[in-house]
């Protein structure tokens, strides 16, 4: 087979480009033929550079796809090495790699969508969709579900394969809690501070706990541009002595360990990679019945599903956990046997390698 181009030109750090770094890392290391591009000033290059996979480097916007020296520059990219397979991550990169990809006869042009957002029914998304992409891999029903959600004639069904993303199992890790006195009950959240993950929310959340006299600690990981406002919220709105901000996490499982029960309050998620980090570390989550959490968060099993936003029933499922502590431990442990049996790492690599490796 010829090579496999994971092309990925975010500069941030996400799910997508985890997923682009550990699968080109694990197949390069099994003798498969690969190559990255990436942005030159990107997390994932600077990733790349720690390791022996090939890569090359270029930085592209969102209208890139116009600009000829940007078309040449993707096009001497896949060029050499000889590509056979490209794997696009972004929607910008699909706009300009896509197309370059068809023109220099590259069979399999797929797209790894790993948002569970609909997307928008577009003359340039008919268009690829339709004459340039071969394939799509998504990481969970949702994502394919909502792929076909604004017109279901956009893409071939059946050329949509659900590949859930791959969780590490670490081989030794602390689930134990710690024995909290006076009752309280510490809530956990880890995320980007985004729009998309929602921690407005959680402060929302916060007050009508704080009305309701429950006695909670709420801790919030992660770092992004709504640090400032959300910190203004806490400090403005009387919730400093229950609400801790703690900026960006490395150890997301030593973190959540600090809690007793998990909270996701995204507007969507492709697939909850820190649903499944939390279920290892034997908490159950709070989460929306939206999007992706069904498949990872059973709902009174591991777990609990609310309304998207909708604070009174959120709070009621945290008051639920905070008055019987048994089901705490319970849904932990079920959730951890869940995860492992479900999205174990090394089992969905295999079946990437073996996607990929189709021909």
């Amino acid at each position: 087979m010829g090579c496999i181009c994971f092309f990925n030109t975010v500069k941030s750090w996400g799910g997508g480009e985890k997923w682009h770094f550990e699968v080109s890392q694990y197949l390069h290391e099994k003798g498969v033929p690969v190559f990255v591009v990436a942005h030159p000033k990107s997390v994932l290059s600077q990733k790349l550079k720690t390791t022996d996979i090939p890569h090359k480097t270029i930085e592209l916007s969102n209208l890139s796809f116009i600009n000829p020296i940007k078309r040449l520059a993707v096009k001497n990219c896949l060029k050499s090495p000889a590509v056979d397979t490209i794997v696009m991550n972004l929607s910008s990169d699909v706009k300009i790699a896509g197309p370059i990809a068809k023109e220099l006869n590259i069979k399999r042009i797929i797209y790894r969508r790993g948002s569970a957002i609909p997307i928008k029914n577009t003359f340039s998304n008919r268009y690829l969709f339709k004459n340039v992409l071969t394939e799509i891999l998504a990481n969970s029903v949702a994502t394919k579900n909502t792929i076909l959600e604004n017109n279901p004639k956009l893409f071939p069904k059946e050329k949509i394969t659900v590949i859930y993303n791959g969780v590490a199992i670490p081989e030794q890790l602390d689930t134990e809690r710690s024995h909290a006195q006076n009752g309280l009950i510490t809530l956990v959240n880890l995320g980007r501070l985004e729009f998309q993950k929602n921690q407005g929310f959680l402060l929302d959340v916060a007050k009508r706990l704080m009305q309701k006299g429950v006695v909670f600690k709420m801790i919030i990981g992660g770092d992004g541009r709504l640090k400032s406002l959300l910190q203004s919220r806490i400090e403005n709105e009387g919730l400093s002595n229950h609400v801790e901000l703690c900026g960006f996490v490395d150890k997301p499982y030593e973190f959540i360990s600090h809690g007793d029960v998990f909270l996701l309050s995204s507007h969507w998620e492709g697939f909850g990679y820190v649903l499944a980090e939390a279920a290892l570390s034997e908490r159950p989550s709070v989460a929306f019945n939206t999007s992706s959490n069904p498949e990872v968060v059973l709902h009174e099993k591991t777990g609990l599903l609310t309304p998207p936003n909708d604070i009174e029933s959120f709070v009621k499922a945290i008051e639920k956990l905070y008055n019987n502590r048994s089901l705490i431990t319970s849904m932990g442990t079920a959730g951890r046997k869940f995860v492992i049996d479900q999205f174990e790492k090394s089992k969905k690599l295999k079946e990437i390698e073996a996607y990929l490796k189709y021909e």
